[in-house]
């Protein structure tokens, strides 16, 4: 398993994050609490890329499901070891071990922070959870997916699959509706996996839902770290998340359908 220069290249998005840092079962996590009516027994889990979500761009993310009236929870599963944001330099990345910092937050090491998240959660009252993951979290949507831990599945441009053979897997194993958001330029989930998963997954052939939305001239990383002032990738970023809202909706995380 690798990663891509892409992973760690991006735009630092502007705005003030609004959640809160709370420790759940010992984990530093981000929290995003809708001000209004929503169900308390249903909670997204906000996957970060690798920067995790002490980069202000994921915060604002989360935020911005809360804002939509869903209770969101960002684990850092890196312990503060995330990517750093001085990365998005150039000449920073060059000097960066990519390999070696992988190395330390395989996606297994990570996932045992997140199950640990969800155990309190759980002891909270949580019964449901819906996961959305960018770039190395959607490697972990797919890990929950596959024992259906969560029950509504979001990646954008994910990362650290194999195609095709995470795509049948999760056919085969998983109950829940899973929404892509995919993009012209991405070595980790290029074009030719992207078909793949239109094969296996579309034209109804997977029974709990499937989409995949294609944002043309947007590349991998588009969806958390994309530079807003170039229109194309503005109307990526901004589609994709439209795209991951509607479809928490659909199957059951929206605001009107608070018990």
């Amino acid at each position: 398993m690798s990663l891509c220069e892409d992973c760690i290249k991006g735009v630092r998005h502007e705005g003030s994050p609004e959640g809160k840092w709370v420790s759940i079962n010992g984990v530093e996590t981000y929290v995003g609490t809708p001000t209004g009516n929503y169900q308390k027994n249903k909670v997204l889990l906000f996957l970060s890329d690798a920067f995790g979500p002490r980069f202000v761009n994921s915060q604002l993310l989360v935020d911005d499901f809360a804002r939509n009236g869903i209770k969101t929870v960002a684990p850092d599963f890196f312990e503060n070891d995330g990517a750093p944001p001085e990365l998005l330099e150039s000449p920073k990345r060059q000097t960066f071990d990519l390999p070696a910092w992988l190395a330390r937050h395989s996606p297994s090491a990570t996932r045992s922070l997140v199950d640990k998240v969800i155990a309190e959660l759980k002891e909270q009252g949580v019964t449901e959870f819906s996961a959305v993951g960018y770039c190395y979290g959607g490697r972990l949507v797919f890990n929950f997916a596959f024992e259906n831990v969560t029950t509504v599945s979001i990646a954008s441009h994910p990362s650290l699959l194999k195609s095709p053979d995470d795509l049948e897997k999760y056919f085969s194993t998983s109950h829940a509706p899973l929404l892509l958001n995919t993009c012209t330029v991405d070595d980790q989930f290029p074009q030719s996996s992207q078909t793949q998963a239109d094969a296996i997954f579309g034209e109804g052939k997977f029974a709990p839902g499937y989409k995949r939305e294609y944002f043309d001239g947007c590349t991998h990383g588009f969806a958390v770290k994309g530079d807003m002032s170039n229109p194309k990738i503005k109307a990526g970023k901004e589609g994709a998340f439209k795209a991951s809202v509607e479809w928490l909706y659909k199957y059951g995380f929206g605001p009107s359908d608070s018990k």
